[in-house]
């Protein structure tokens, strides 16, 4: 949400206030003072503010934006590029080093100290570069996804963004809107509110104008609204009273941010993260142990294992992953899809349930108005000149449902009955009621109650029935009527809606859901959403792709039976929200394990279910735009959302799709296991690696009379290695791992080491046997030859295994891996060349290598690609 941005200060000593307690007291101050009061003391009016004196307020206040501590500054991310536990042993090294090498020494040598300041300038620079380039990634695409209010500017009802609020601002605000700012309410209707982001408590409350007194909790004052909430029904007229820093919500937004759930994709990192370091604290102190007691030079074996641990530990690791996400989310982004969360990427490759609602996804979102009848099912144009008194006169968010019955009523030109009606008051819409009501006043003074809504809750408040011109009391004959016509074009694929009015209503005071009652039934209005013509081949990509959808509706059972039956979801079982409201866990969890149709359901009733898949053990997406969404996509793994959605929908979404399309999704999840693919592929290329070189390093120094490496080459063959390893973010996928879901499975990861591993440490020990025994490197003096020739081995071929290990097909022939992959591990290779067999070596504390060590090295190089491509093959046969 761009409030949430940037820190701006704000002086004003009638509404801002720096601590807490400050901003609360200035909150209460409002909440104490009737509406006038508040309107002068913000100098203000209810026809708004004017253009000069908004440009005042916004110099004087700044944007209605504030920053949470931002750790991703450049300067902070140069920091965190430089400081860390590779540079820290970079640089203790290079101290060392210019003690051994220029103060103790009789010749001064520079050049180690120079290769080693090098490497620590070029390993910050790169990690600076990527982590720059995510930050400007991500936030390119936040930008694309902006939330905007209504409010009142010289006397007109605008739209603007949430962060050009400013204090004094008069706000319009109707169900699905989030607050944009602390709001002092003047006028309300039905207006609930939901403070769950503040206080935790999902159950809604109830909003008024009275003034409050002095002594409630702010959370409790009903006059007041806090940034961070949303309504959840009825509408609202307030005024702005603190923006940005200075609302109450900036108090404990960096408490309120680390409530969020912790993802598949956080649990797999610290999952591996958590085995590596279990590994290293155990084989690193055996390493040193072997090495100081065996040839005793216990300074030498101390760097040596503190540089074997750094070079375990994949320090690029955060740059590659996040390197991988961001392209992930630019490359979506250019597919109509934008990540609110990169690590949500991850998560939607893993999705094996897609719970989706069934109105403008499966069909056209564009509902037209068939029929309209009454109870006998014969058309009745009195039912339709209700309806649309009805759809036009609330103040609510104005559906699909009033559009398509304002639209068809002006093909009638029945807007000339407008001027015969004003409105007196109206009982908004609610997901409990499902209907909403209109109070109308003729010009003779006629007042009279207008409700339509779903066909069972407005039967429910009804007592009468209209048939034939006549008013007959609702019993079993009049209700089986008017069922028998609602069921036959409800089964035929219409949505019906029941239309009721009555004449008997008040002559004055406020409306309320208790007045809804001893109504007339009129009769109905039908409604066609046609399903989508890319929705069959959308379900089908989905099912190839391995994703299961799901669809969870409000709406009822006939239509959306017609629908899923035509765009090719099974819907041999289905279940009513009614059902699911009597089901236990244990029966729900079996349920949806078979039902593909959940209908007729709550907010509640959709979190419910998507619970239940997640029980049953699936990743489940959640597909939704409307405020009765929201539920359900803070309960799913990943929450899908659109652009035209109701803002509270859009800010709990992890992805917005900028086209209500499934089509769209399909793109989205290739991208997403294309991601996790390549970081897959690093995990196990440096799991696999780091004990391999672990078992190889504990038998070298067992036998061996000197260190098999020196610190600096360790480290040196790190960093060599990690930025060959670039590459792997930007690697293409085959085709085929993009089919299935792919889940994070630490399991396979470590079954995956503890086999690679070994398979490279035998190679490992026959270059030693070359090295040794074919090349003669077998003396104290002769061991930087002896270190080069490892140096080279264990650099290419942890380059090699690349290739090998990032396909299950065979390399190169069957799979083509990425230019870029090719140009990083084909410029390593030379540099290691480079480094080994010409002068270069000395800068390394190496023996420079003679050509004829290729003789060797090719061979066991080849062996080694031979051995894991065959392992490989054994490991995807069984999995």
């Amino acid at each position: 949400m761009k409030i949430f941005k940037k820190l701006k200060s704000a002086n004003d000593p009638k509404i801002q206030g720096n601590t807490q307690k400050n901003k609360i007291d200035n909150l209460k101050k409002f909440s104490n003072a009737s509406v006038d009061e508040t309107l002068a003391m913000l100098e203000t009016r209810v026809e708004g503010l004017t253009t000069s004196e908004v440009e005042a307020r916004r110099e004087q206040y700044g944007m209605n934006e504030f920053e949470q501590a931002d750790k991703h500054t450049m300067l902070g991310r140069l920091f965190e590029a430089i400081i860390n536990p590779f540079n820290i042993i970079l640089l203790i090294i290079a101290a060392v080093s210019f003690v051994t090498d220029v103060i103790i020494s009789q010749e001064s040598d520079y050049l180690t100290i120079i290769i080693i300041l090098f490497m620590v300038a070029l390993s910050s620079i790169v990690t600076f570069i990527q982590s720059r380039n995510s930050d400007k990634a991500a936030a390119s695409l936040h930008s694309l996804v902006a939330n905007t209010c209504h409010v009142y500017r010289n006397n007109e009802l605008v739209e603007i963004n949430i962060d050009e609020v400013v204090p004094g601002d008069i706000v319009y605000l109707s169900s699905g809107d989030m607050l944009p700012a602390d709001v002092r309410f003047i006028r309300v209707k039905d207006t609930f509110i939901s403070q769950s982001a503040l206080t935790g408590e999902s159950q809604p409350i109830e909003k008024y104008v009275d003034v409050q007194t002095p002594d409630q909790d702010l959370t409790d004052i009903e006059n007041i609204a806090l940034l961070g909430s949303d309504l959840v029904s009825g509408s609202a007229l307030g005024v702005i009273l603190t923006t940005g820093s200075n609302t109450y919500f900036s108090s404990i937004a960096d408490a309120a941010s680390s409530d969020k759930a912790e993802s598949s994709y956080d649990r797999g990192i610290y999952s591996v993260s958590k085995l590596l370091l279990r590994m290293m604290l155990l084989l690193v102190p055996i390493v040193f142990a072997i090495n100081a007691f065996v040839k005793g030079d216990w300074l030498n074996a101390l760097l040596f294992s503190v540089s074997l641990a750094v070079g375990l530990t994949p320090e690029m690791l955060p740059v590659i992953m996040t390197t991988t996400l961001s392209r992930g989310a630019v490359n979506m982004s250019k597919r109509k899809v934008i990540v609110r969360k990169l690590g949500s990427i991850q998560t939607f490759g893993e999705m094996d349930i897609l719970c989706t609602d069934k109105t403008g996804t499966l069909t056209e979102d564009r509902i037209v108005l068939e029929k309209y009848m009454d109870l006998n099912g014969q058309d009745d144009r009195r039912v339709l000149r209700h309806a649309y008194l009805n759809s036009y006169f609330q103040t609510g968010l104005k559906n699909l449902i009033d559009v398509a019955v304002i639209n068809r009523a002006n093909k009638y030109d029945m807007s000339d009955i407008l001027n015969d009606y004003e409105r007196i008051d109206e009982v908004p819409f609610d997901f409990a009621r499902r209907r909403m009501s209109v109070v109308l006043e003729d010009k003779n003074g006629k007042r009279q109650l207008i409700t339509k809504g779903a066909v069972e809750e407005v039967m429910d408040i009804c007592s009468f029935a209209e048939i034939n011109g006549e008013v007959l009391p609702l019993e079993e004959q009049e209700i089986k009527i008017a069922m028998n016509t609602y069921r036959e074009h409800n089964d035929a694929g219409l949505r019906m809606i029941a239309v009721a009015q009555k004449n008997e209503v008040p002559e004055a005071g406020a409306f309320s859901v208790e007045d809804e009652s001893d109504m007339v039934l009129i009769g109905f209005v039908a409604f066609l959403d046609p399903p989508k013509e890319s929705a069959e081949e959308a379900i089908r990509i989905l099912k190839e792709y391995g994703v299961r959808p799901i669809v969870l509706t409000g709406d009822s059972e006939g239509v959306a039976m017609k629908v899923c039956q035509k765009v090719g979801i099974d819907v041999h079982y289905h279940y009513q929200g009614h059902e699911v409201e009597t089901m236990s866990d244990a029966q729900l969890q079996e349920a949806v394990e078979k039902a593909n149709l959940f209908s007729k359901l709550s907010p509640m009733q959709k979190e419910r279910v998507v619970k239940a898949l997640q029980v049953k053990g699936h990743t489940v997406g959640y597909m939704g735009d409307g405020i009765n969404d929201t539920p359900a996509l803070r309960q799913a793994d990943v929450g899908i959302s659109v652009d035209s959605a109701v803002d509270i929908a859009k800010e709990t979404a992890d992805i917005i799709l900028l086209e209500k399309d499934l089509m769209v999704l399909e793109n989205g999840i290739i991208e997403g296991r294309k991601t996790f693919g390549n970081m897959m592929k690093y995990l196990k290329l440096a799991v696999s690696g780091n004990v391999g070189n672990m078992i190889s390093v504990i038998v070298a120094s067992i036998f061996l009379p000197f260190l098999p490496m020196l610190p600096v080459q360790i480290l040196a063959q790190n960093l060599l290695n990690d930025f060959a390893q670039m590459g792997i973010a930007l690697d293409n996928v085959d085709a085929e791992y993009v089919r299935k879901p792919k889940r994070w499975d630490t399991k396979e990861i470590q079954e995956f080491m503890w086999i690679m591993g070994p398979v490279s440490s035998i190679f490992d020990i026959c270059i030693f046997i070359a090295l040794w025994f074919g090349m003669g490197f077998n003396t104290v003096e002769q061991a930087m030859y002896f270190q080069a020739g490892w140096f080279v081995f264990g650099t290419i071929s942890q380059i090699l295994i690349i290739y090998l290990l990032r396909t299950e097909r065979i390399p190169f022939f069957k799979s083509k891996p990425a230019k870029v992959l090719v140009g990083l591990t084909l410029s390593v290779t030379v540099a290691v060349l480079a480094l080994a067999f010409t002068p270069l070596a000395i800068s390394l504390d190496m023996g420079i290598l003679s050509w004829n060590y290729l003789l060797y090295l090719i061979p066991v190089l080849l062996g080694y690609a031979l051995t894991t491509e065959w392992v490989k093959n054994i490991m995807n046969k069984n999995k």
